[in-house]
């Protein structure tokens, strides 16, 4: 007969809590017995004053009951009726009829006290028409609580509507069937179905109802009747249809089958609360292991992470000791750096500016605070981007492994490659003619990594070298798209919806302190410019693109234009002659296609067809056999011209359109798109034709709406900003190297003005150099140079 508890069953009373006897509260609980509801109470859905107010982690008596994997405790039932016997017992003490015992108007709390939640109409003597305005008023308010019921049946699963019509008629006793009054031994009625619903529980609803309805007979089931005699006997008693031969309130206090369970009931709730005691030291005990477990793999992974970090320290000194060696026997070495302002001298001296840093980040020692500032000062960018370049380290070194477990060389793929795009190194390695056994040809990450590090570190702002003056500033439409240097970084280009291709001399504009400053050549065009180029092969030829479509060739020596081609049927974008091959130029538009030109025959020779619009295309440094482009797809294209149907590459990371694509050498690329991002991508890593994991992602300018300038230098990579200002990122690390704002100056008053919506619309570095030109949607251009 005795049965498991059910994990809501956590004992038989709450010990945390003092509650008081309940002959004190039943007048709390029940009022007056001539009280009814007002109709403010009415509206209130039930929220009555004598309503005891539901806690989160309640249960309902109903459901408690009801739960289909309920099995019968003896102990915990006869507790649980105890309880709602002397609730009862306590409101008949007052002259109370109850009316509503039944289990929807109880709740189980912790360790499975009961509470009595709706008070509703209660009476003693009163009228027939009273009760019956007092039961009328109870239905409005059952019928109200009902919905409010089933809006919360979600969260705390009680009883919906047709269960509590159907409790109703089971806890009507026959008198009230037949229109009597209810009475005390209406309630004495209604405890015997509880009894018996406490011992009989029933798995589906159709048994219950019909179990329900032989119980009005006093007809129980042969299983209770077997099992549970006593109970069975006891519950008969209850449910006599005459009232009168019902027992008292009293006479169920004082009978055996309540008095007799009270010294097992105090065992068996010392024995569920010792149970529950041992279930908190196990939940305990299962916490502190889970984080001793992870704890312990977190110590795992910092050995490990020292250990690599050790590795590589001792490497680096091994290096750096070897370096020495060579050093001392160049005497000559210092005087060779004087000479060579740009070359080894710059890579000690940042390797120098490193060193000074460390020992701050890594050691508690106190240190003089005025000593100390310089050093701080001078390394405040390290310091304040340490974790990112710390992750980057970290990136790095992961990638390297994984590399050398594949059996590759990460030196020839990876972004930090000290390879370089266009021209030659700002900061040239020191020369060792080493074999590859030795120690500075090991650990290929390392020189990409300090390369990195040491431009990182190199250059710490932008400064104006000159500010360009033009003298048609007046001109409304002053838009500049695009801007180019030729390849000796003597004259550069500018052009813009102004219609106007202006060609400027370096020297003149940086060297002058003009007021004004003219173009060597003007060439006119019909439409409005979208893009530039220069040949870098033929000096004075430069190639430009409109809105038109139509791509032209022009000879600035003569000022004239060459050439004109107009297979293109909406605007083009961008284009770009292969250094490789300067016969060969690129095209995208609009029209969703790629046309490849030759310069001689002024006819395109391929057609790449997409379905989305082409925003930029480059070809690569070293080659013109390959070709990248950026589609308002939002992916970025790497072709091999000789297989145009399909790319050799799909690169897919970005939200918005890509409106640049540059070459950083020859295996990786950066992407530019309105999505507020650069993308740096490694060509070699294409699994499938599809790359979807960049090595890099830049953020800190604004790109959400225009098209921005980019442009890449020696792994400087120079972008515009929605802000008004130039961003200056490495690809080594995705945070940027420095920025310079334009400010928003009147072109007539030069005064400045509140104008959020300039943007940086142009950027071009002067070769493989640290100076840029820059210009803004104002038309306001800019010579500006990284300086330390």
């Amino acid at each position: 007969m005795e049965g498991s508890s059910n994990s809501n069953s956590r004992g038989f009373s709450d010990r945390n809590t003092e509650f008081p006897p309940v002959d004190e509260c039943v007048r709390s609980m029940f009022g007056s017995s001539t009280h009814k509801p007002s109709s403010e109470e009415e509206d209130s859905l039930g929220v009555d004053p004598f309503v005891r107010s539901l806690e989160w982690g309640d249960v309902s008596l109903r459901q408690w009951l009801d739960k289909p994997e309920r099995s019968v405790d003896v102990l915990e039932c006869l507790h649980v009726f105890r309880q709602i016997v002397e609730i009862v017992n306590a409101a008949h003490s007052q002259g109370i009829v109850v009316h509503n015992v039944k289990p929807s108007c109880f709740v189980m709390s912790s360790f499975n006290h009961v509470s009595f939640i709706e008070s509703a109409s209660c009476s003693d003597s009163g009228s027939e028409d009273g009760q019956k305005e007092e039961k009328g008023s109870y239905n409005k308010i059952l019928e109200r609580q009902i919905e409010k019921l089933e809006e919360e049946k979600k969260q705390r699963c009680f009883p919906m509507k047709h269960v509590l019509a159907m409790e109703t008629s089971w806890y009507t006793s026959p008198e009230e069937e037949f229109g009597s009054p209810s009475t005390c031994a209406s309630d004495v009625y209604r405890l015997g179905v509880l009894l018996f619903e406490l011992f009989c529980p029933v798995t589906s609803r159709e048994e219950k109802s019909r179990i329900m309805s032989s119980l009005r007979h006093r007809v129980l089931p042969p299983q209770i009747l077997l099992k549970c005699h006593k109970e069975a006997s006891f519950c008969l008693w209850l449910l006599h249809p005459e009232p009168t031969c019902r027992p008292s309130m009293s006479d169920l206090l004082q009978s055996d089958f309540i008095t007799e369970p009270r010294d097992n009931l105090v065992e068996h709730e010392a024995a569920i609360e010792l149970r529950d005691r041992i279930e908190e030291q196990e939940s305990l005990l299962e916490f502190l292991l889970l984080i001793q477990q992870r704890k312990q793999d977190s110590a795992c992974s910092l050995r490990d992470t020292i250990s690599l970090l050790s590795s590589d320290i001792e490497q680096v000194v091994k290096r750096q000791l070897i370096l020495k060696k060579q050093g001392s026997s160049y005497s000559d070495l210092s005087k060779d750096d004087h000479q060579s302002p740009s070359g080894p001298s710059t890579l000690l001296a940042s390797r120098k500016r490193f060193r000074q840093v460390i020992p701050q980040v890594e050691t508690d020692v106190e240190v003089d605070e005025e000593s100390q500032g310089s050093t701080l000062l001078e390394s405040s960018r390290l310091m304040r981007n340490f974790k990112k370049l710390e992750t980057v380290y970290f990136l790095t070194r992961r990638r390297q492994m994984k590399a050398a477990a594949l059996g590759k060389s990460l030196t020839r793929h990876s972004p930090l490659s000290s390879e370089n795009g266009r021209g030659g190194s700002m900061i040239s390695s020191v020369s060792n003619p080493v074999s590859n056994n030795d120690p500075l040809r090991q650990g290929g990450w390392i020189d990409p990594f300090l390369e990195g590090l040491c431009k990182y570190l190199s250059f710490s702002k932008l400064r104006v070298k000159a500010d360009l003056k033009q003298g048609d500033l007046l001109n409304s439409s002053n838009l500049v798209c695009a801007l180019a240097f030729d390849r000796d970084g003597e004259l550069f280009a500018t052009a813009g919806v102004n219609k106007k291709i202006k060609i400027f001399e370096y020297n003149s504009i940086v060297n002058s302190n003009r007021d004004i400053h003219y173009p060597v050549v003007e060439l006119a065009s019909r439409s409005r410019l979208s893009s530039v180029c220069w040949n870098s092969y033929i000096k004075s030829q430069i190639a430009s693109s409109n809105f038109e479509g139509v791509v032209q060739i022009w000879d600035v020596a003569r000022s004239q234009l060459v050439t004109e081609m107009k297979e293109h049927k909406k605007r083009v974008w961008s284009i770009d002659i292969s250094s490789a091959d300067p016969t060969l130029l690129a095209s995208g538009s609009d029209d969703g296609t790629v046309k490849l030109w030759s310069i001689n025959q002024g006819v395109s020779i391929g057609t790449i067809k997409t379905k989305a619009n082409i925003c930029c295309v480059q070809f690569p440094s070293d080659s013109g056999r390959s070709l990248a482009f950026g589609s308002a797809d939002h992916k970025v294209y790497y072709y091999d011209l000789r297989n145009p149907k399909i790319p050799l590459s799909t690169m897919v990371g970005h939200n918005k359109t890509v409106s640049n694509v540059k070459f950083v050498d020859s295996s990786t690329l950066v992407s530019s798109s309105t999505d507020n991002m650069l993308k740096l991508w490694d060509l070699s890593m294409s699994a499938s034709g599809v790359n979807e994991t960049p090595l890099h992602s830049f953020a800190g300018h604004t790109n959400l709406k225009n098209f921005v300038g980019l442009s890449v230098s020696d792994g400087y990579i120079a972008t515009g900003s929605e802000t008004n200002e130039v961003f200056v990122y490495h690809k080594a690390f995705p945070m940027p190297v420095m920025s310079y704002m334009f400010s928003n100056t009147d072109s007539m008053s030069g005064l400045e003005i509140d104008d959020a919506s300039q943007f940086i619309s142009s950027i071009c570095w002067r070769g493989q150099s640290s100076t840029l030109v820059a210009a803004n949607s104002n038309g306001n251009i800019k010579i500006l140079e990284m300086v330390a």
